[in-house]
């Protein structure tokens, strides 16, 4: 196909999860022509992450309250049974309904003049003295975003570095439990069954995600998890009614993520802390940030956007060393020994909650959960 047949745009956003379709809704609202690929069928199929998001990503990027579940703390679970809760006044987690909170984000970007092209599979392209060029899809723009996940398609087409270290996640969606105490995010330390990171226990939005992460070099049985932990929980009769699985980049942000018009974002960029997995709001935020330089660089003559991005992407150095420790997995015996010490709860409150305090045991609802409660009764 001839390039004088191809359709233009400023702006190829490839992938279509949290990275890619922030960037491409901010694009699209800055006046951007922006076209969205990616080969799923629709973008709530195939969701490989537990779509929580930390209170950072909820203050940076508003989503409906009906797609969420609020959890104010957490909960530590040594292997013996004991435990540790931690939480912070104004602090929370969002559990999403993922796959519908991926299609809201898909729809906004559409509303915004996104062009969304599902079951659309990069293949390749060319650089060009304008660009990039998708001959195989009859597509051209100045700029292509690669935001296709851990393992990125995009990165190995340009050459540019790819995620080499890795967790594997598995989890299960459960059917609702009232016997889960729902304050909380349920984490459970346990290096025979979760090497290298923590399995975990979500009250979500109609559902309770069971899962767990451990080193790629290991298999993830959720079903031994489940075994050990389901009764210590409150669970009292799971039911399995979906699951995710997915690789989790643990090797920190790569080096080489841009060449010419072409550059990385999201788990592609290894924009995902080594130390928890968590990147939702790392891709939200950069997503954003991506497109209004690339507005600045096509309408104003800018910096590149990868220059920019480059400066404010997170180097996760701290995250990375606490990584390697992670990924000794130490025995049940030093969970056992430490949860309950001073010095690995104030370690466990900062990972968690920064450097908000920690205060107290953490109440059943607030004021305005209660208030909420009590007009339902009313009605």
């Amino acid at each position: 196909m001839g390039t004088s047949s191809m359709k233009n745009f400023d702006l190829i956003v490839v992938g279509a999860s949290f990275a890619g379709l922030a960037c491409a809704r901010t694009a699209a609202l800055r006046g951007l022509r922006v076209a969205v690929l990616d080969r799923k069928p629709d973008p709530g199929a195939g969701v490989r992450t537990t779509g929580i998001l930390v209170k950072e990503a909820a203050d940076d990027f508003d989503v409906p309250a009906e797609l969420t579940r609020r959890v104010r703390g957490v909960r530590l679970h040594a292997p013996n049974g004991a435990h540790t809760d931690h939480w912070a006044p104004g602090y929370y987690f969002l559990a999403t309904d993922t796959p519908n909170l991926l299609r809201w984000m898909a729809d906004e970007a559409a509303r915004a003049g996104a062009v969304l092209q599902w079951g659309m599979r990069f293949t390749g392209g060319e650089m060009s003295e304008n660009g990039v060029v998708l001959a195989d899809l009859g597509l051209k723009a100045p700029l292509l975003i690669g935001a296709d996940g851990a393992v990125s398609a995009v990165a190995r087409a340009f050459a540019l570095d790819r995620n080499r270290r890795f967790l594997g996640g598995v989890e299960w969606e459960l059917a609702p439990d009232a016997g889960l105490d729902p304050r909380f995010l349920h984490c459970m330390l346990d290096s025979e069954l979760a090497p290298g990171y923590i399995a975990w226990a979500v009250p979500g939005v109609n559902v309770i995600q069971f899962g767990l992460a451990a080193r790629s070099d290991t298999k993830s049985e959720p079903a031994k998890i489940l075994a050990r932990y389901g009764e210590r929980l409150g669970l009292r009769a799971p039911k399995i009614i979906g699951t995710r699985s997915g690789l989790i980049p643990v090797g920190g942000a790569l080096k080489r993520t841009s060449r010419g018009p072409v550059m990385l974002i999201g788990d592609a960029a290894g924009y995902c802390s080594p130390l928890t997995g968590g990147g939702i709001a790392a891709a939200l935020r950069l997503g954003r940030r991506t497109a209004q330089a690339a507005s600045d660089w096509l309408d104003a003559g800018g910096e590149h956007p990868s220059a920019v991005i480059a400066r404010e992407a997170p180097s996760y150095a701290v995250k990375g060393l606490m990584r390697r420790a992670l990924d000794l997995a130490p025995p049940n015996w030093v969970w056992n020994a430490t949860l309950g010490t001073a010095a690995f709860r104030h370690l466990a409150h900062a990972v968690y909650f920064h450097k908000r305090g920690d205060h107290g045991e953490l109440p059943y609802e607030t004021p305005h959960e209660r208030a909420l409660a009590e007009d339902h009764l009313q009605v």
